[in-house]
């Protein structure tokens, strides 16, 4: 496969992918983003509050190296609070698994996990293949 068709075909996969992860989270599409590059990225603006920090707006950030985290959004300059991450054995869980992680950490009935790192050695065909049944 090509890179052009790899990359295609990862772009497919993974809007397909953050579209079924934003639908189980109830996050409109113009809330959702993601971006190619030297790696694969994604965030989603959540609508929910977290009561640690009620008048900050929270995201969900996804990477291929350390899959996904919920975070505060903070002010330009500012590093982003992570307020935890999920525990998985996949870079991509199912939507439905994405969502519980983010539904327990508000809650406070979620572990939280340490930051996972995923081997980014994964060949973007490889990638691009967990993602295709979300295209």
């Amino acid at each position: 496969m090509s890179d052009d068709t790899t990359t295609a075909s990862l772009r497919r996969g993974l809007e397909g992918y953050l579209r079924a992860v934003a639908g189980e989270l109830a996050v409109p599409a113009e809330a959702t983003s993601f971006e190619i590059s030297d790696t694969v990225s994604a965030y989603l603006g959540l609508t929910r509050r977290w009561d640690q920090r009620p008048r900050h707006d929270l995201m969900l950030l996804w990477d291929e190296q350390h899959g996904w985290a919920l975070a505060v959004e903070t002010e330009p300059g500012e590093p982003t609070t992570v307020v935890g991450y999920l525990a998985s054995e996949q870079v991509a869980p199912a939507p439905t698994v994405v969502a519980r992680f983010v539904t327990d950490a508000l809650t406070g009935y979620g572990t939280m996990a340490p930051r996972p790192d995923f081997p980014i050695t994964l060949a973007r065909n490889q990638l691009a293949g967990q993602l295709a049944r979300y295209a």
